[in-house]
């Protein structure tokens, strides 16, 4: 079984390349404000106001939009992962 790869397909992401700068900035924006939001969370509360589930929700989140942004980044700046 031979395939010519000239009858083959050019693979095309399902993300249009022209969108990798605007993506990395929403995502890390947004990625930065859980985490800001994290922080200030965590030096306003005390330890008995503090709330397991809201900071591992708030920081899931961040961490989220914080990887996703930099994988965008990386791909803006033309390193392919």
């Amino acid at each position: 079984m031979v395939v010519d790869i000239a009858k083959m397909e050019r693979y095309v992401g399902p993300i249009n390349p022209s969108l990798y700068p605007q993506l990395t900035v929403l995502l890390l924006g947004i990625g930065l404000f859980f985490m800001a939001w994290f922080f200030v969370y965590e030096v306003t509360s005390t330890k008995y106001t503090r709330v397991l589930l809201k900071e591992l929700l708030i920081a899931s989140v961040a961490a989220l939009f914080l990887g996703f942004g930099a994988v965008f980044l990386m791909l803006w700046v033309g390193i392919y992962v």
